[in-house]
Order: structure tokens, then C-alpha cells, then sequence
């Protein structure tokens, strides 16, 4: 078939007629869907020599790539007879059928890649297979196929880049920022696959090399570092066909950008709104304003329930049933992060200065003997029952008790009034308490302890807020969602997609507290909300809920609402500023603090409690110079 003109004349009537696109004219429109700079095809030969069973993976670039991309493994090769066909459009052996495609797991499967690349490229594919007596070299553009010398393996050389397609290649930045874009594209090769060995070399230097390591948690120190792995906690989480795990970064650790999320699904990187969601929803609780956490989490699922086959790049997935993942990964982090930090502090912190790395899935810690019964607590009673939360506690004598000036007799003692611990707790050593025995409160602000790494200071009404915060939560979580009708119905438009989400999810909708029943074929009606939310907004609660049902699990929204009010109550119901402590209260809040989730930031993100290290101090006085 001759190609087309480059100019058409149109028609007197206005309509060209409909003619079939030359071969040569098809690939390059493909290469723009998967070819975007020279980390795309970085990207798509490091997925063909996974997936060839590689153990060491080599590129070398030259001017960031846009000169030459060559990707070197030790895989299983391509037999003589196959690569002619190898660069053809749609040719692959990750699939044969609508089954194979429907349960793809390998990281490539599309078969457009190679001829893409041929198309605006010079390629050339270097290979040996197994035993073969020799490699061969296909040229790519004059398909000249000759034996050469080379272990068993596949080398892909791509040169000058985008010179079929001028006008792409103007699109492309220096070659500092292309080589960034190529390195970050085998580094998350890199993290999904620690067994495997990466180098990567521009204009003839090695610029990163990362050996084959035993596990995630060597690879990921590898790659970011010590400090990532010591500044996060393990994730290891299963629920029916969904098992999540990996990493999650502690909220200390949090960024103010984006650049440190990794989340795989069965070992591809991945970007999704369900899963960003998820993370989200986990730390939202725990992050202190805009910042964003720091992850590396790995998605098993069974390949059946999970769509790849839905953008060019296939960075993107669709899952089958969205709401499940949602909250297998959401409650994966919570889990990890919900077990306070202070136990598991370990002497290592005294040797290092900073946290030790945790590198075990973290286990809530058991409440300390002395605590206190839960709390009976009902959300809908409302702030008029705080003071019942708390017994009264006998006050120490007015001459023996220090009296600030705005110490008034009416604040309610701590939640957790202090009972002597048994006497075998009482003569534990040091390093039993994490947190340490009070020795003093300073600025009627902060409580300092000591312990065996050194100084604790924790901000005692941050802490003790967190822990009021989270008695009300368990008491709260405890019970089923009760509902409250409302006297008059709230009604609002909705939009078409609003109408049918809330009459798909007609029997989801009693489990949240909320009633939204169709008044009109474009008005929604609000009969009943939460009983512990009835002074909101009902419509836009009930909008945020149904827009929440549309993608993603909606309990959350109801969920973040009650935290709100149970967190306004907390703070209301915590000890304030100035307020005198004696040791005895401010031991008994250290050790609540050990024994209650997420005790290490507030309700509001802040940290409540920093550790200064012997070494630290000595640091400050310049001991040991």
C-alpha cells in the first residue's frame, strides 16, 4: 500500500473519504501513546527483561538517553527464529488469548513496544537463547539479522530517539532532567524487585548501582537509605484475596511533596486514585496539615480481579471490586501505624540518636495493668457528660501542692487518675517504661522523664488529648451507627450520578446512619443522619457520602465527621496548659501514653513527646572534646 499523501485535497462536499493508515504512519501514532520520553522506553525494556527471568539489569545512556538507551540482562533470550517477529506490531508471547489477558502477570503484554520504539528510533536487539551456539544482531531498520558474540541474555540498543518525529523531540528537556526521569524509572523497577541486581551508567560513569539484595527492607535502604527504613514501620496486612505490605512511613517522616509514594500492584508500579485514596483516608488522622507520607507498599490480588489492560503505559489499573481494596489497604496502614512508637524504642536509638528501624509489622501494646476501665461513654449525650468521664480524684493538700495562678479546682483531674502499679512493675527496671519516670514539668507545659536512651519531653496536653481522643473513638467504634430521623426532611438537587448512587447503594446507606430516599427524578431527600452528627449539615454530609459511594469506600466520611466532634470534645476534656501535675499524674499519663494508639502525634498531627539521646546532650556540652 502506498503511503498517504502528506497534504489531502478536501472534497467539494467538505468529507475526505475514509482510507486505511499506512503501517509505518500506524506504529508512529503508537509510539506517541507509549513512547513519551526516553524513560518510557527505559521503562518498556526493563519490563521485557523481567519478565525474561533477568537477575542483573544494566542501562547505559548517553545524553540523557535521547543519544542512546541500552538495556542489558542475563535472561532467558530470544531464540533466532523469533526476532524478526519480535519487532513486529502486536507480537508477544505474554499472551495468547482473551484468558491470558484477562489474568495477565508479566510485566509486559501489549506487543506494541518494540515496534513502537523501531518506529522512531534506530533499534537494534542483540540476543542469545540458552544453549545456542551464538547471538544474533537484527538490525532493525534493514531487518539484517547476523551471529555475533555474547553470553546468554538480550541487549536493546536504541539510538538518536524521536528522529522519525522531529517535532517530539522538541518536547524534551535537558539531559540532566531526562537522565532524572530514566533513573527514577529503574528505581521503581528497583523496589518491586530487590532479587535483582540494577546498574545504570551515563556518558560512561556509573550513576547508580543497586546489587541483588535478601529482602525489601535491604533494597529500600539501598535505594532511599537507612534513614527511610528507620523512619517507617513494616505493613503486613490480609484480608480474603487482598494481602498488602511493604513499608509506610511513620508521620515524622512526612514530606511536603509527593515524591517518595511507591505502591505496586503484583509487583507493577502503579498510580490509582483508590489506592491514593486509601493511603490517604490511614494517615489522615496521624498527618499534620498538607503533608504527604512516605511509602512502599506491594499489592497482591489475584490478576483475575484486576484490569492492566486500560492504559497504553499501563500505569494504571481498574479493580473489580474497588471498596474491598480500598479498605484492605486502609486498614493495613492504620494497623502499622496505630501501635505507639515508644515501645519500640530499643538502645540502638542511644547509639544512632534517631529511631530504631522496626522491621516487624507492629502489634497494638497491651494496656498497662493499672489503666483504668474503659470508658462508658455515649456520643449523643454531647459535651454535657465530659465530667462523668473522669472520677474525682482527692486533691493533695493545699500546703504541700504548688498553686499557679490560673490553677483552678474545677478542671477535671486526668482521665487516667493514677493507681500504683503492682510491685513487681514498681521494681522493674528503667528500659520497662519506654517512656521513662517523670523527674519534672517545665513551664507547666511540658513533662520531662527520663529513660534509658535519656531525656524524654512530651507536650502533656497534646498527649493527653490524643488519649481522650481515642478512649472515645474504641467506645464510640463499639456500637452500631445509630440513626436519628429528622423532623423535617433536607432536600437538595442532585446531580443524575448523586440519583443513581443513592438508590445503588439504597441497603449501604442504613449501616452510615443515613436516610436518602429519591423525592423527585432530580431531588434527594435527607430523613435520618447520624444520631452523634445531628447538629451538621445533613445535605452536605449526605453529598460528600454519596460521592465518596461512587468510587471509594463512603464509611470514611461518616468516620472523619465523628472524628471531628469527638476530637472537639477531646480537646475540650484534656488537660490544659498550666496546669500544676504531680509526679504521680504525670507517670500515670506516660504510661497511658505507652499503651494507647497513635499516642505519638495529637489529633491534629503535631508530635507529643521527642526524645533527646545521652549522645545529644553530651553533643550540647561538648563532652568527650
Amino acid at each position: 500500500m502506498s503511503a498517504l499523501p502528506s497534504s489531502l485535497p478536501t472534497p467539494p462536499g467538505g468529507r475526505r473519504p475514509i482510507r486505511e493508515l499506512p503501517d509505518e504512519l500506524i506504529s508512529q501514532i503508537a509510539a506517541g501513546e507509549v513512547v513519551e520520553r526516553p524513560a518510557s522506553v527505559v521503562r518498556e525494556l526493563v519490563d521485557n527483561a523481567l519478565d525474561a527471568g533477568a537477575t542483573q539489569v544494566t542501562v547505559r545512556l548517553l545524553a540523557g538517553g535521547v543519544r542512546l538507551i541500552s538495556v542489558e540482562d542475563d535472561g532467558a533470550g530470544i531464540p533466532r527464529e523469533e526476532l524478526p517477529i519480535a519487532l513486529r506490531r502486536h507480537a508477544t508471547s505474554k499472551i495468547a488469548s482473551l484468558d491470558d489477558l484477562e489474568s495477565v502477570g508479566t510485566m509486559g503484554f501489549r506487543g506494541e513496544a518494540l515496534a513502537a520504539i523501531n518506529a522512531i528510533a534506530d533499534m537494534s536487539v542483540l540476543s542469545r537463547h540458552g544453549d545456542a551456539d551464538s547471538a544474533w544482531l537484527l538490525d532493525g531498520r534493514t531487518g539484517e539479522l547476523r551471529p555475533v558474540a555474547r553470553s546468554r541474555g538480550t541487549t536493546v540498543e536504541v539510538r538518536e530517539l524521536f528522529y522519525a518525529t522531529p517535532a517530539r523531540r522538541k518536547f524534551l528537556k535537558t539531559d540532566a532532567t531526562e537522565l532524572a526521569h530514566c533513573l527514577e524509572a529503574v528505581r521503581r523497577h528497583a523496589l518491586a524487585r530487590p532479587e535483582v541486581g540494577f546498574a545504570v551508567w551515563h556518558e560512561g560513569k556509573l550513576v547508580e548501582q543497586w546489587r541483588a539484595a535478601g529482602d525489601t527492607a535491604r533494597r529500600l535502604a539501598d535505594v532511599f537509605g537507612d534513614e527511610f527504613v528507620a523512619q517507617s514501620v513494616a505493613v503486613e496486612h490480609g484480608v480474603g484475596p487482598v494481602r498488602v505490605s511493604g513499608y509506610a512511613g511513620v508521620p515524622d517522616a512526612a514530606r511536603s511533596r509527593a515524591d517518595q509514594q511507591y505502591f505496586y500492584v503484583n509487583g507493577r508500579f502503579v498510580r490509582d486514585k483508590v489506592l491514593a485514596h486509601a493511603v490517604r483516608s490511614a494517615y489522615e488522622d496521624v498527618l499534620h496539615g498538607q503533608r504527604q507520607p512516605v511509602f512502599a507498599l506491594h499489592l497482591a490480588i489475584d490478576p483475575a480481579r484486576v484490569d492492566v489492560n486500560v492504559h497504553p503505559t499501563k500505569i494504571e489499573v481498574r479493580f473489580r471490586d474497588g471498596r474491598e481494596v480500598h479498605q484492605a489497604v486502609r486498614r493495613a496502614i492504620e494497623n502499622a501505624l496505630a501501635a505507639p512508637r515508644a515501645g519500640g524504642a530499643t538502645d540502638a536509638e542511644a547509639a544512632t540518636g534517631r529511631p530504631a528501624p522496626l522491621f516487624k509489622p507492629n502489634v497494638p501494646a497491651a494496656p498497662a495493668p493499672w489503666a483504668q476501665p474503659a470508658i462508658n461513654f455515649v456520643a449523643e449525650r454531647g459535651l454535657g457528660d465530659m465530667a462523668a468521664m473522669w472520677p474525682a480524684a482527692p486533691a493533695p493538700a493545699a500546703a504541700n501542692r504548688p498553686r499557679l495562678e490560673d490553677d483552678r479546682p474545677a478542671l477535671p483531674a486526668l482521665a487516667v487518675p493514677f493507681v500504683a502499679p503492682p510491685a513487681a512493675a514498681a521494681g522493674a527496671p528503667d528500659d520497662a517504661w519506654p517512656l521513662g519516670r517523670a523527674i519534672a514539668q517545665l513551664h507547666g507545659i511540658y513533662i520531662l522523664a527520663e529513660n534509658s536512651q535519656g531525656l524524654v519531653i512530651v507536650d502533656m496536653h497534646a498527649a493527653h488529648e490524643r488519649i481522650v481522643y481515642e478512649r472515645l473513638k474504641v467506645q464510640l467504634d463499639g456500637a452500631a451507627i445509630a440513626s436519628q430521623p429528622l423532623l423535617i426532611p433536607a432536600t437538595f438537587a442532585a446531580t443524575p450520578q448523586e440519583v443513581a448512587t443513592a438508590e445503588a447503594c439504597a441497603e449501604v446507606l442504613p449501616t452510615l446512619g443515613l436516610e436518602i430516599t429519591p423525592f423527585s427524578p432530580r431531588t434527594l431527600a435527607v430523613r435520618a443522619v447520624p444520631s452523634s452528627l445531628a447538629d451538621g449539615d445533613p445535605v452536605e454530609l449526605a453529598r460528600s457520602v454519596l460521592a465518596e459511594l461512587a468510587q471509594h469506600d463512603a464509611s470514611t466520611v461518616v468516620q472523619r465527621a465523628q472524628n471531628e466532634l469527638l476530637g472537639t470534645m477531646a480537646c475540650h476534656g484534656a488537660v490544659r496548659a498550666n496546669r500544676r501535675l504531680t509526679l504521680e499524674e504525670m507517670n500515670a499519663l506516660l504510661r497511658q501514653m505507652e499503651a494507647t494508639e497513635r499516642s505519638d502525634q495529637c489529633n491534629h498531627g503535631r508530635p507529643t513527646w521527642r526524645q533527646l539521646s545521652v549522645r545529644e546532650l553530651d553533643a550540647l556540652f561538648l563532652r568527650g572534646r
